[in-house]
């Protein structure tokens, strides 16, 4: 019957007629017959099994044995033994170098057929035996999920004891070797399925035998730390970790983070690899093994190895939000990855350029995954947002990206942040802050913040950058008597020449430090600003006063020489004057007192204070010395006391009222547009600004600088419980007072008063209006008369004759930004230029015209943006627009710089002896070589951290094709940017990116 069998499946006749035949003689094989014909069936059956080169062949050669398996199963047992078996299992079947790939399938299904035989037990063993020894073998997924297939369907073959925790050892290690080399779809669908049921066997092999899953981890652990494979283990490690129990999540990794015989290195290794792991499709609860090892490492302090591995790995997780079937398990890690890296922006920044295409692609799917992910990443963006603020041009695609979408309060922000800290305690990471290579392409150097110290920073550059000032401060002589002062020359001299891309200015914080100040927290800047400089101004003053007692004689006139010696840096620089006065309403008594400032402090008119509309020039209401002409019978006054009249004061000649100005948009040659009303005493602009023009013109219900000037210089009304206490009246009377500004400092420093105490919440609040800041400021400043008969004669302002004020020009060099909506948190940043005295701002020599087009343009001066350790270039236009991007950043503390004209004796003085620096600065020589050997040693960090860090990161596993994932979405505009939520990913060739 064999040899009928065996020419039937031979012959050429179709399969229809072979069937026929085939049916017939497998029917008679169901009857009984000897041993010899059966043994030759079962022969004949297991050759066409094992050896058959088509489908058909295979599947006669199976029929047949079921049917003899069934039906003659004395004889089946006879020659389904143990030594057939073996010889199947280490030899193999058929010609040498053909040998066949279904062994394992035929022994699967003859199996079942001896289950009940006394030679199961020995059959068993057997393959318990040569199971491990296979998969000791390493072989093909396609072996080891027959394998799986077999053990699975018989578990009496599954290894025992130790020899069961050495299987599932290398069927991990198998697992770790297996590759998809195919990209066709089909393909990797099939490779997922293989890895899924290896991976079930072991899930199977756990579930009866909890003490192997332990051995099993520490195997996987070794395989992917390993620093010596030349190949990384396959990600399709992943799979095995999701069959893992969660109740065994915190022992787990309580024993790894705490294993002191695992290097650095090989942890690093680990999670990194572990990381990558998000891209595979099958995996489940992958995500939280990820997470419950970073947080593993953030507990033990291994902060190193977070910060390199977030680094490496954030771009790769991000890219495989693109994909639904990964999407939520990779926005897991990266939400965890983002919220705990709080120490530095590196990671989030990393992201900006990516943000704006992920957005579009997953609002083009428009899929219920899509739109959820679209609201977790905008909240995420947000928070990112708020904990690294003073980034406005980096962030503007993004905002302009997320904009439509929900956006967090701060109370949640908090909590994500909170929650999700690496650790409470901010100075464990100081010493990790972002590592910068070299520095700024804008050649300034940074300030590393010392732990909520950018109040300090920001203003440190800006004083940094008000260059007359540091000329100065840089010319200092050694042995000055002036302790601080002296930290500071030695700070800008390090911020401008050291090599470091930031420094640390802890001794200057330590020397400057108001000592109400609470360590560690956030402070106002503006307070800090007004010490600083008194601080610098009383120090002098003391070691001028010394100085004075030790000078016997002099050459200089003893009024020259007071006056030298009592005006301060501090003074000259920033110093300005301010006349106060107060009119009595009743008998008309003025009393006038002068007072020597260094900043103003501006506050907000009232919201129903009107304001002017919006022109090229703009008018701010008229101010200066205005007082009201009371009634004949002060009982009988009915008529608004805030109407200006043009009342003189007792021993002032008439002045008609002065305006604040500012400079705007104008043709070269075109006489600026005059200001309306009485607009007079100001000198038309002349200057050919552009760029700015619109942006110093406010909105019409916005406010401006000059508003807020103009508020702090109009009248105020004393009365009720304000009433003055007139000296000629002798008695408590209705006034008016005045504030007059008499001489304009050489910078002029405005504080916006932002901060105001809310009684109802016993808390600072803060007022969000938007200010638009002119670059260019034009300032009344009241004259004597001797003053204005000079400057009537230099032609300086036709219109200073009748006022007594004539009109001073600042030019805007520094703007100190407040972003967050308290003085107790947020964070500070400025924007800042140099102001130089070049040929626009200079007078023309003997009154000769120079022409406008000589003149290059103000806007032309590059603004840079400093936020602590940070510096880049930046513009006017984005100075003007950050509170409209980002409406908690507003402008806070500003600095003008007053142009050449109408400066003090003193002052002329200083800038003299500072002009001198203005090319190279020339230190003091041990100043000199503190910057030398400091450079020395930074390049000496620098290649000894280079050296480590290639040690310590060599072996860390590399991502070179996360960034394919974008490039293929912004190249593919038939497969909605790989995102088809039916696809997994746009095609097979996506597909085989993601999954590898």
């Amino acid at each position: 019957m064999d040899k009928i069998l065996e020419a039937v499946v031979m012959s050429s006749y179709s399969n229809n007629v072979k069937q026929g035949l085939v049916r017939r003689v497998i029917e008679a094989s169901k009857q009984p017959m000897d041993s010899e014909q059966c043994w030759s069936m079962l022969e004949l059956s297991t050759k066409l099994y094992l050896t058959g080169d088509t489908k058909y062949k295979r599947e006669v050669g199976k029929e047949v044995l079921e049917v003899y398996g069934h039906y003659h199963p004395e004889e089946f047992e006879e020659f389904f033994n143990v030594r057939f078996l073996l010889s199947l299992l280490q030899e193999g079947y058929g010609p040498l170098g053909k040998r066949s790939h279904y062994v394992l399938d035929y022994i699967q299904l003859g199996l079942q057929f001896v289950l009940e035989s006394p030679s199961a037990n020995s059959i068993f063993g057997l393959l318990r035996i040569e199971v491990l020894r296979k998969v000791c073998e390493r072989p093909s997924p396609k072996q080891c999920t027959k394998i799986s297939k077999l053990l699975t369907q018989h578990p009496q073959c599954i290894p025992t004891g130790k020899h069961q925790v050495l299987f599932c050892q290398q069927l991990i290690r198998c697992i770790g070797h297996f590759q998809c080399v195919s990209e066709g779809e089909e393909d990797i669908m099939e490779f997922l399925e293989q890895v899924n049921k290896v991976s079930g066997l072991l899930q199977r092999i756990w579930r009866t035998q909890t003490s192997a899953i332990l051995p099993s981890l520490k195997e996987l652990f070794t395989i992917i730390s390993s620093t010596e494979e030349q190949e990384a283990p396959s990600n399709a490690l992943a799979s095995v970790v999701q069959f893992v129990p969660l109740e065994l999540m915190d022992g787990v990794i309580r024993n790894l983070t705490n294993d002191d015989s695992i290097t650095d290195v090989q942890m690093m290794m680990a999670i990194g690899r572990m990381i990558d792991w998000v891209s595979w499709p099958l995996g489940k609860n992958i995500d939280k093994w990820i997470i419950a090892l970073l947080k593993g490492l953030a507990a033990v302090k291994k902060f190193s190895i977070l910060i390199e591995v977030t680094l490496s790995k954030i771009e790769k997780v991000f890219s495989k939000l693109l994909y639904p079937i990964v999407r939520e398990g990779a926005l897991s890690v990266l939400q965890y990855m983002l919220l705990s890296f709080q120490h530095s922006h590196e990671a989030f920044h990393l992201l900006l350029p990516h943000i704006p295409r992920l957005v579009a692609s997953l609002k083009k799917e428009d899929s219920n995954s899509a739109t959820s992910s679209l609201e977790q990443l905008a909240e995420l963006i947000h928070c990112m947002f708020f904990r690294f603020s003073g980034f406005p041009d980096l962030y503007e695609p993004v905002l302009e990206a997320v904009k439509a979408l929900p956006i967090p309060n701060e109370d949640r922000i908090k909590h994500l942040l909170g929650q999700n800290a690496w650790t409470s305690q901010k100075n464990e990471l100081a010493c990790f802050y972002p590592r910068l290579a070299s520095k700024s392409e804008t050649g300034k150097i940074g300030l590393i913040n010392l732990g909520n110290t950018c109040y300090m920073n920001s203003i440190l550059q800006s004083l940094f950058m008000a260059s007359d000032f540091r000329h100065s401060v840089l010319n200092l002589t050694e042995g000055n008597s002036q302790p601080l002062m002296t930290k500071l020359q030695w700070l800008f001299a390090f911020l401008e020449h050291s090599q470091r891309p930031a420094i640390s200015p802890e001794s200057f914080l330590s020397a400057s430090w108001p000592p109400w100040f609470t360590p560690g927290a956030q402070q106002d800047c503006s307070e800090y600003l007004k010490y600083l400089l008194d601080r610098l101004h009383e120090e002098e003053k003391t070691g001028k006063r010394i100085y004075q007692k030790l000078k016997e004689s002099s050459l200089m006139s003893q009024a020259v020489e007071h006056h030298c010696l009592n005006k301060t840096l501090i003074e000259k620089m920033f110093g300005g004057k301010m006349m106060t006065k107060i009119r009595c309403l009743k008998c008309l008594n003025v009393s006038s007192r002068e007072e020597a400032f260094t900043d103003l402090s501006l506050a907000f008119p009232p919201p129903d204070r009107h304001t002017r509309g919006s022109t090229s020039v703009l008018p701010v209401e008229e101010i200066g010395p205005q007082f009201i002409e009371p009634p004949e019978n002060p009982s009988q006054r009915t008529e608004s006391p805030w109407i200006p009249r043009k009342v003189p004061m007792a021993g002032d000649p008439a002045a008609p009222p002065a305006l604040v100005e500012t400079l705007g948009l104008q043709e070269p040659g075109e006489a600026a547009i005059p200001s309306s009303g009485n607009a007079v005493g100001l000198e038309a602009a002349k200057d050919p600004l552009s760029a700015f023009g619109e942006q110093a013109c406010a909105p019409k219900d916005s406010r401006s600088v000059p508003d807020l000037i103009n508020y702090f210089l109009s009248p105020e009304r004393l009365t009720a419980e304000n009433k003055y206490h007139c000296e000629k009246c002798a008695s408590l009377q209705d006034a008016e007072k005045v504030a007059e500004l008499t001489e304009g400092p050489h910078y002029l420093i405005l504080t916006l008063l932002r901060f105001s105490f809310d009684p109802r919440t016993m808390k600072r609040k803060k007022i969000l209006d938007n200010v638009s800041i002119p670059v260019v400021l034009k300032l009344p400043v009241l004259v004597s008369p001797g003053e204005t008969e000079e400057v009537c004669r230099r032609g300086k302002d036709r219109a200073a004759t009748g006022s007594g004020f004539t009109s001073v020009v600042y030019d805007l060099c520094s703007v100190v930004v407040h972003s967050g909506i308290s003085s107790e948190s947020g964070h500070y940043y400025c924007y800042s230029r140099e102001c130089t005295d070049t040929a626009p701002h200079g007078q023309p020599r003997e009154g000769a015209p120079k022409p406008t087009s000589d003149r290059p343009l103000d806007f032309e001066i590059q603004w840079y943006l400093f936020n602590d350790t940070r510096v880049s270039f930046s513009s006017f236009e984005s100075v003007s627009n950050v509170t409209s991007f980002f409406p908690k950043d507003t402008a806070y503390v500003l600095f003008y710089r007053q142009r050449p004209g109408r400066q003090s004796f003193v002052v002329r003085e200083a800038l003299a002896e500072a002009g001198c620096l203005h090319g190279e600065p020339s230190l003091h020589k041990d100043l000199m070589e503190a910057i030398s050997k400091d450079n020395i040693l930074y390049l000496q960090e620098q290649e000894k951290e280079a050296r480590n860090r290639a040690a310590y990161i060599s072996a860390l596993p590399k991502s070179p094709l996360w960034w394919r994932d974008f490039d293929r979405d912004k190249d593919d505009d038939n497969s909605s940017g790989g995102c088809s939520p039916a696809a997994g990913g746009g095609g097979s060739g996506s597909f085989h990116g993601l999954v590898f």
